[in-house]
């Protein structure tokens, strides 16, 4: 039993209930897993038990790991911030059909799920969400704990600061080298906007073309 682990998949929300095969996939026989919440509302989700993060440190098998599912960028910092605290390593979760291509890094605590493409030429920092269908083209520079929701198109030359937010369907116009797209720090990308100028931090931009609907 040397070799055993427990993963811990923090949020037992839709998001969570996606990660849930990906991490079943990279179990081996003797691993435990358990959906970890602050407060239970139920003993188990799709099979799984649900616990709280103490019951989970109480466990005591050789390894413990978490992947953190839930898509609040500062939420997740502040989880991992206690994890490492408390010796718990942060892994990465990649589905099988996920694409990445040549001289990409990515940082830990990465949730590639299924039809993700990643291009080549890349920089992307820790905690990075990459829902259903979405991509990074070439020569992006993504920083920490930024969130794609499903079918996000970042084009090439793009940088999205720390804790930026993009929602399902948009799409950010292609920068240059010399002028990139830059989505600032903490903004918010609304569902389905076409992003063709940079946006400020903190900012809420929606439309076609996207404008600011909430100052930062």
């Amino acid at each position: 039993m040397e070799n055993r682990k427990h993963i811990g998949i923090f949020g037992a929300s839709g998001f969570g209930r996606e990660v849930l095969p990906l991490v079943r996939k990279i179990l081996s026989a003797t691993d435990m897993v358990s959906f970890i919440e602050i407060e239970k509302q139920e003993e188990k989700i799709n099979g799984i038990p649900v616990i709280t993060y103490a019951e989970f440190m109480n466990i005591s098998p050789a390894e413990k790991c978490a992947v953190i599912a839930i898509a609040d960028g500062k939420i997740r910092r502040r989880i991992e911030a206690e994890l490492d605290h408390d010796g718990v390593k942060i892994i990465n979760v990649i589905a099988d059909n996920v694409i990445i291509m040549d001289n990409v890094e990515i940082g830990c605590g990465a949730i590639l799920t299924p039809f993700v493409t990643l291009t080549s030429n890349i920089r992307i920092g820790k905690s990075f969400h990459a829902n259903l269908y979405s991509y990074v083209a070439h020569d992006c520079i993504i920083g920490d704990y930024v969130t794609f929701a499903p079918a996000v198109k970042c084009n090439g030359n793009v940088i999205i600061e720390n804790h930026a937010y993009v929602g399902t369907g948009a799409m950010i116009k292609q920068g240059t080298p010399e002028r990139p797209i830059v989505i600032g720090e903490g903004a918010v990308v609304g569902m389905g906007s076409v992003v063709t100028k940079s946006v400020k931090p903190g900012d809420v931009v929606f439309g076609c073309p996207a404008k600011s609907i909430k100052r930062g």
